[in-house]
């Protein structure tokens, strides 16, 4: 019998992919990449500025101009690479439906469709594929006999599994437990048959006590650890204090907390980062600015200070809370007032940060689930000698319309980067916030 070959595919692009992966015309294998005109001119508009989506565009624009070379952008041009299949840009062209008149509208958004139905028209051999990361706009191609998909490169496969850092152990023997208390430590292989994952945290139980742990990597041993208070903040429960580890921990350098609303993500690593001033020339607590209903912010009232201040606010708020432990006069107090003033301390949004070097900096990013793998990847490969990176965000809490729970930053970096040596990670379920906000995240 006759092996099967494989069906010949050609992928439509929309500019939400680019803007994306700048290099998403290298992960489509044997297949055909076709991009449409319109999707070009909406690049265009996107090439200036400083924000990611602005540098995806221009490499993208400078990839294609390479890639290109003698040829005209109207035939079809070998990808570099073996294995790789064809590139062209699509230009309009008369299809078999107008997707214009069908949701009365003249948007680039339908203009896309069109060239893909126009290309689908024409290659009966082919099967043509619209690939977008808006899915509104997936419905839309399937409601006119498109097929449409989802970029998936840089997406996790199985959200359920992803790694939480934490493991109870139930029914550990008493002479285990009376050791670890005893020296601090045990050999690993006296609770597992084989190496756990590095800095992976532990609570071991038996029907009488139990011990909060970590795998030591170094000495590849289940080391005892203690609740630690940083700054006048005290973790609550078990996952609080591994979370504060984490981020106290020297010879940790990067670490990612995740958790819904009200876990105390934030505030416990600025309270760590804090207990560790000392250390470090600079604390940068920054996050990415996402505007309400996916406006610029340059549609709010007064300066750029004015404009950005109330995404900063969750920031400052975290450090005030932090602050008023003590009184006004307590030198604690004033200490960090100081480091604002000083810079020392630097609350800003993660664009502000571009450019800037990143040696001896505590590098707290808030709400990383709002970045993209590429944006994550850019601040962890900028990282200096004696600087540690933490990432705190909700998976489960997207603002941003092309990411979801198993395409971004945050996502991306629990499930690649486990069980290295110089990752910690924390998932928080425990609401620590209010009762109230507990009911709100259960129930709501």
């Amino acid at each position: 019998m006759a092996k099967k070959v494989n069906e010949k595919k050609i992928f439509v692009l929309d500019t939400s992919v680019i803007l994306y992966d700048h290099q998403c015309i290298n992960n489509f294998q044997e297949h055909d990449v076709a991009i449409p005109i319109t999707v070009l001119e909406e690049l265009d508009n996107f090439k200036k500025g400083n924000d990611t989506i602005n540098y995806e565009a221009r490499e993208f624009i400078r990839f294609l101009d390479k890639l290109s070379g003698e040829y005209t952008l109207t035939e079809w041009i070998p990808i570099n690479g073996r294995g790789r299949g064809n590139f062209k840009v699509l230009f309009p062209a008369k299809s078999s439906v107008d997707a214009e008149v069908v949701f009365g509208e003249r948007k680039a958004d339908h203009k896309i469709l069109n060239s893909a139905i126009a290309l689908q028209d024409k290659e009966k051999t082919k099967k043509v594929i619209l690939v977008t990361k808006d899915v509104n706009l997936r419905l839309k191609a399937k409601s006119l006999n498109i097929n449409a998909e989802d970029y998936e490169t840089g997406k996790i496969k199985n959200l359920d599994a992803l790694h939480t850092g934490i493991t109870t152990v139930e029914g550990v023997k008493q002479s285990v437990i009376d050791l670890i208390y005893a020296d601090g430590h045990v050999s690993y292989d006296l609770l597992f048959k084989s190496k756990p994952a590095a800095n992976h945290y532990f609570v071991l139980k038996n029907n009488k006590t139990s011990v909060l742990c970590f795998y030591n990597p170094a000495n590849e041993s289940i080391e005892k650890i203690d609740k630690r208070s940083a700054h006048g903040i005290k973790p609550r429960n078990a996952e609080q204090t591994f979370a504060m580890h984490a981020v106290l921990n020297p010879n940790v350098s990067l670490v990612s907390i995740q958790g819904v609303a009200g876990t105390g993500k934030t505030l416990l690593a600025l309270a760590a980062a804090l207990e560790q001033k000392q250390q470090y020339r600079q604390i940068y607590l920054a996050r990415p600015i996402v505007p309400l209903g996916n406006k610029d912010i340059g549609y709010l009232p007064g300066d750029i200070k004015s404009k950005i201040n109330p995404y900063m606010e969750p920031l400052w708020d975290n450090l005030k809370f932090i602050q008023n432990q003590w009184k006004e006069s307590d030198k604690e107090y004033q200490k960090i007032t100081e480091m604002v003033n000083q810079e020392k301390l630097l609350v800003t949004p993660l664009a502000y940060i571009r450019g800037r070097s990143l040696s001896n900096i505590l590098f707290i990013i808030d709400e990383a689930q709002n970045l993209t793998p590429l944006e994550v990847k850019t601040i962890i490969t900028r990282a200096g000698e004696g600087s540690k990176i933490v990432f705190t965000g909700d998976v489960f809490q997207i603002d941003t319309p092309y990411l979801d729970a198993q395409s971004n930053g945050l996502s991306y970096l629990i499930d690649r980067i486990r069980d290295n040596p110089m990752y910690a990670h924390v998932t928080l379920e425990k609401g620590e916030r209010s009762a109230l906000a507990n009911i709100a995240n259960l129930l709501l």
